[in-house]
C-alpha cells in the first residue's frame, strides 16, 4: 500500500480530475490513500513548519518507509525509481510519499525519511506536484509490468 501525505487541499478542479484519473489507473496495480493535512498559515515560517509537522505526524506508521519529495533530495530517472520502489515494497509493508506545503518540510521530518527523493531543481506548486507524483507511480508500475506507456 502506498500513503500519500500532502499538505494543503486541492482547489482547482483539473487538477481534482487529474488526480482521480491516476488514482484510478493505480487502483489495477496497488492502493493509495490520499491524507490532506491543513496548510497553516502566519508570519512564523518555523511556528507554520512546526504546526504542518504535528499534523504529518500523526499519520506515518512505525513500520513505513517514507519518502519526503525534497528540491536537495536524490534525483532519478523513471526507471531507476521504479526499481527503487519495487525493492522498497519487497522489503517493507507501506511507502508513505510526504509532499510538504508552500514553505517545505519541518528538519524533523526530513529526518524521519528513509529516502528524500527530487524530482527536479525547479520549485513546482505543491497541489501540482501531487499529480506528477500519482503520474510518477503510475509510470513506475507500468515500467515494472513491462506494459506500454513509458516512452
Amino acid at each position: 500500500m502506498m500513503r500519500i501525505i500532502c499538505v494543503g487541499k486541492i482547489k482547482e478542479n483539473y487538477l481534482k480530475e487529474a488526480i482521480a484519473e491516476y488514482q484510478k489507473r493505480l487502483s489495477k496495480y496497488t492502493k493509495i490513500e490520499i491524507i490532506e493535512v491543513p496548510d497553516s498559515t502566519g508570519d512564523n515560517i518555523d511556528r507554520i513548519l512546526s504546526i504542518e509537522k504535528e499534523k504529518i505526524e500523526n499519520y506515518i506508521h512505525e513500520k513505513d518507509y517514507v519518502i519526503t519529495l525534497e528540491i536537495d533530495g536524490k534525483m532519478m530517472d523513471s526507471i531507476t525509481l521504479s526499481q527503487t520502489l519495487d525493492q522498497i515494497m519487497q522489503h517493507h509493508g507501506n511507502i508513505t510519499f510526504i509532499i510538504g506545503g508552500s514553505y517545505g518540510l519541518e528538519e524533523s521530518i526530513k529526518k524521519r525519511a528513509d529516502l528524500a527523493l527530487s524530482f527536479s531543481k525547479l520549485t513546482f506548486p505543491h497541489q501540482l506536484f501531487r499529480v506528477l507524483l500519482l503520474e510518477q507511480i503510475y509510470r513506475s508500475y507500468r515500467i515494472l509490468n513491462h506494459e506500454s506507456y513509458h516512452k
